[in-house]
């Protein structure tokens, strides 16, 4: 267990550690996905900040947690949550004890309000460990086949129709100057509604890669030109779905 320590005169303060913990994305086996050394660390901390705390428990159990489940101290902190006032979070932290920040799904931080959580870390000079575990941005650019040396993640798109519109000519523009891959996603329920408006409005040899259920039984990842998904509809409606657009 990583600890870090702060000198105030004679004293040294021993501080606990916070630990960036990647969640899974889809059901499965969790050693497939989350690897032995981060699994080992998960299983030695009681202290976590969560977003919601039933999927918590329910990741750490299957992450073979050591200690009881009831006997773990959860915080939450999600898109909810005031942005002041963070200290108290990390309480245990001054008391020796490693904190874990667990997002929903894959990694913390990346589309996903845990940063805040560790900007105070660095202000309250704690240290900050990143675990290694799967991201749905990474893994869909990886499996994409385009620009991973120029990439840009971008969130989500306006969902009012014009103004999406308007976004999508903006970033097909922009993957055009700049050869960057653009990155994007959407509430599942929308998904066909972001896919119509797209192979409506790029250039029909626009790449376009839909990356859904990635790690899961059913994952399925596509690039093709506007063209041709034109012809073709894809089964994404409901089910966690990545986008990213390319030149041709």
């Amino acid at each position: 267990m990583l600890i870090s320590m702060s000198y105030h005169g004679s004293c040294v303060m021993i501080k606990g550690t916070l630990y960036l913990i990647p969640s899974i994305l889809a059901e499965g086996v969790i050693e497939n996905v989350i690897p032995a050394g981060t699994l080992e660390i998960i299983r030695g901390l009681q202290y976590f900040i969560v977003e919601e705390i039933r999927t918590a428990r329910r990741f750490l159990i299957k992450a073979g947690i050591s200690s009881p489940i009831n006997d773990l101290t959860f915080f939450i902190f999600n898109e909810h949550s005031v942005e002041t006032g963070l200290e108290h979070f990390f309480s245990p932290a001054f008391e020796g004890h490693s904190i874990g920040v667990l997002s929903e799904a894959g990694v913390p931080c990346v589309a996903d309000p845990g940063a805040l959580i560790v900007r105070k870390a660095h202000d309250l000079e704690i240290r900050v460990v990143p675990l290694t575990g799967p991201s749905s941005i990474l893994l869909s650019l990886m499996a994409s086949g385009f620009n991973g040396q120029n990439f840009a993640f971008i969130g989500y798109l306006p969902s009012e129709k014009n103004d999406r519109n308007k976004r999508i000519r903006e970033v097909e523009q922009k993957m055009i100057i700049q050869d960057q891959t653009q990155i994007f996603i959407e509430t599942p329920y929308r998904n066909l509604q972001l896919f119509d408006a797209i192979v409506s409005v790029c250039n029909p040899e626009t790449m376009l890669c839909l990356a859904t259920n990635i790690t899961g039984d059913e994952e399925n990842i596509v690039s093709k030109p506007i063209r041709v998904w034109k012809t073709r509809k894809p089964d994404i409606h409901k089910k966690n779905t990545i986008f990213l657009l390319y030149h041709g």
